[in-house]
Parts: C-alpha cells; structure tokens; sequence
C-alpha cells in the first residue's frame, strides 16, 4: 500500500485506512485528482487487513469543486475533460469498502457529488453543501441528479439544484444530508471513530450488505453522468454559462438572459 497517490495522501491506523485529499486550501477537483483517489480506493478494496476509509482533505475546504479562476478542460466545461472527469466519478462509486467523509469548510458543485460517493458525512458546524450548478447557467454533474434525490430524497434535492443555495451543517443533518456535526476539532476524530466502528464487525458481510444496499448505484452514476454530460455540452455553449462564470470568479449573482 503506497503512502500517496500524487496529491492523495493515505495514512493507515489499524485496519482503516485514513485518505487525504492534499490540494489545499479548497481541493478543487480534476481528472487527475479525481484518479488519484480512485486509484488509492482500489489498493485499498485488495488490501484484506483494511476494513474501511475515512475521506478527508487538507486545507479550508472539503472541496471546493471547480476552479473557475484558472479553468481546465474538466471545469471550463470542454467536453473530453468533463467525459473523462465522470469516468473516475464511476470509479469512485464501484469502490467495495465503506467510506466515511470528514467534511470542513465547502463541498460544493462536484465536491457534493464527491461528499455523496462516501457512505458517512460527518461535518464541521462551518461545512456548507451547495449544488451550485445553476448559478453557473450550467446543469449538475458529477451523477449529483442520481445521488442527492437517493439520499435526501427528490424534493429538497429539487430544491438545491433549482436554487443552488448552500446548505447549512445543522440544515444538512436534518435532511439526512451529513450523519453528525461535530466541532472541527474532533472532526477527524469523530469520523475516524465512525469507521472503526465499521472495521470491528466481520468485514464480508460488511462489504456484502454494502454492496447490497448500494445496488445499483455505479451503474445509477454511469447512466446519469452521461445524461449529464449531454445536458453540460449543450448548455457551455450559452451566453448563459459564460455569464455564470463571470460572475462566480466576480463574487457576484449572474445576470441571466436565457440564451
């Protein structure tokens, strides 16, 4: 078991293996972070002697999604790199182990759809959630319309897609969004807890009812990432979308014309 995978850290402690996004301060997403992790996942699933994972990241944010001020094909929307994005988002899916996020600062855009991969969210009281999608005159990704309405059901999973307001920690552990908030000091803690919770129980019936549970969901994501993927060719086309951006790398609303 290596101990990175380029910007992803792993740390073992017992029998979970402790993951680390390290793009700090927000993580944004990319193709290769994206593979990275699902790389380290995967050597994880073979390893028998570990039994979970805990998902978290270095810096102010969980992830923070795209970096539209420096965009790359996987965030400006150039549609090889979002093909190739939703590619790794499956991998992240179809992993075996149970995996518990630690969730500080933002998971926002595909950094929800990354929250939404793990099993467990537990969440710093400053953790916001957002669905952002149609502040940027751009449709959700990353399989967000095939995993948010699976956890918190299709209504107040309509409501963030259709606002894309953030979230609040409390708010989101009403909905079912996040398990526990707990204070950003023993946030680490609290989810490594969680998964060695996990790891203490016979770990092929672990992975089998996991796996039973979660029937149907890679293939859900890999149905629904190629919806999505339509929708986003078609909408970075729109004088919409490049408004959006605008105005996100502005710290302002857009000024939308429908077209």
């Amino acid at each position: 078991m290596r101990e990175a995978y380029g910007d992803i850290a792993v740390k073992v402690r017992g029998a979970v293996a402790v993951v680390e996004l390290n793009r700090p301060p927000h993580n944004h997403v990319s193709v290769a972070l994206m593979g990275e992790l699902a790389d380290a996942l995967e050597d994880i699933d073979r390893q028998g002697a570990l039994r979970s994972v805990v998902m978290s990241a270095a810096g102010k944010s969980f992830c923070a999604g795209a970096d539209f001020a420096a965009p790359a094909p996987a965030q400006s929307g150039e549609s090889s790199g979002i093909s190739a994005l939703y590619q790794q988002a499956v991998r992240l899916f179809s992993t075996q182990k149970p995996i518990v996020a630690a969730v500080q600062g933002s998971a926002i855009g595909a950094g929800l759809g990354l929250a939404l991969a793990a099993d467990f969210r537990i969440a710093a009281p400053e953790a916001r959630f957002s669905a952002n999608f149609v502040k940027l005159g751009f449709h959700p990704g990353f399989g967000i319309t095939a995993t948010l309405p699976r956890l918190i059901g299709p209504q107040k999973a309509a409501l963030m897609c259709l606002t894309g307001r953030r979230i609040k920690a409390e708010e989101a552990l009403a909905w079912g969004l996040v398990d526990a908030v707990v204070g950003a000091d023993l946030l680490q803690e609290a989810a490594f807890n969680l998964a060695s919770e996990i790891a203490e129980n016979a770990p092929l019936a672990v992975q089998a009812t996991r796996a039973t549970l979660r029937a149907g969901l890679a293939e859900a994501v890999r149905a629904q990432t190629g919806k999505e993927f339509i929708e986003q060719a078609r909408l970075r086309t729109t004088a919409d979308f490049a408004e959006g951006i605008r105005a996100v790398a502005e710290r302002r609303p857009g000024k939308f014309i429908g077209s």
